[in-house]
């Protein structure tokens, strides 16, 4: 089940993660926490659901299926968080990926300020893996990040907040013709090493955390699920392809 914002234009959010559930075997299942009026140029407008309206979607989503795993996106603001936070409650044992979204691609801010500190509260420890990307990792941490070991010092504080899992999107970080993406537990550290782009991808994040929920689903470990969701960015990257007029590249789900 993915809990996020949907994308109008199609490239990322509730979208994105119903593509990569159905390319990866599994049913997806939504819940709109948000919507946007958005495209390849940037997010136009954002609506919030009311808060009965989400608490329905849960309630109708677990009520009638076997969940072996949940994505969640965008939240918008600390009643949705609440209202998200309140249904895992009552299913604790089902895996969590939790991927924080902030801020679009676009720069437009997905997350009120003041829901940040819920996010922490609230999800943070609930969460089996979190997949912050560079920017994400310094507002959840308020550090500052330039390099690897910034890097694992901010997972390391995560960790010691009570994150079970971070696995580190490396994108922003300049490292040359490669891009690292790190995943750190309280016991280990893995890295996974793909050629660096010369494109802009769109809806990379959303696909990323939705693939490790479905590998997760599908009873992998979370180092594979990890290693197999970054595998499958990358080549659905690759062959993305690019359409609209704000030159972003979205992936090729199916591939």
């Amino acid at each position: 089940m993915t809990i996020a914002g949907s994308d109008s234009g199609g490239g990322a959010g509730v979208q994105a993660d119903l593509k990569t559930f159905a390319a990866l075997g599994v049913h997806g299942l939504s819940v709109f926490a948000a919507l946007t009026a958005q495209n390849t140029l940037g997010v136009i407008s954002i609506e919030v659901p009311s808060i009965p309206f989400v608490r329905a979607q849960l309630e109708a989503c677990f009520a009638d299926f076997e969940i072996s795993a949940v994505k969640i996106g965008m939240l918008a603001n600390r009643q949705i968080i609440e209202t998200v936070a309140e249904a895992l409650q009552a299913h604790p044992n089902v895996p969590v990926v939790l991927d924080p979204v902030m801020i679009a691609t676009s720069g437009a801010r997905l997350l009120e300020a003041d829901a940040v500190h819920a996010l922490n509260r609230l999800l943070l420890p609930r969460a089996t893996v979190i997949t912050p990307n560079v920017p994400e990792l310094e507002t959840l941490t308020e550090t500052s990040i330039r390099n690897a070991e910034d890097i694992a010092r901010a997972a390391q504080l995560l960790l010691d907040m009570g994150v079970s899992a971070v696995m580190a999107k490396g994108a922003h970080l300049d490292e040359g013709d490669q891009v690292i993406d790190r995943l750190f537990t309280q016991f280990d550290h893995f890295e996974f090493v793909h050629p660096r782009l010369p494109v802009e991808g769109h809806g990379t994040g959303c696909t990323f955390a939705s693939a490790i929920a479905a590998q997760l689903a599908k009873g992998m470990t979370l180092p594979k699920a990890c290693a197999d969701a970054s595998e499958y960015v990358s080549e659905a990257m690759k062959q993305g392809y690019s359409i609209g007029h704000g030159g972003l590249q979205l992936l090729r789900h199916i591939h």
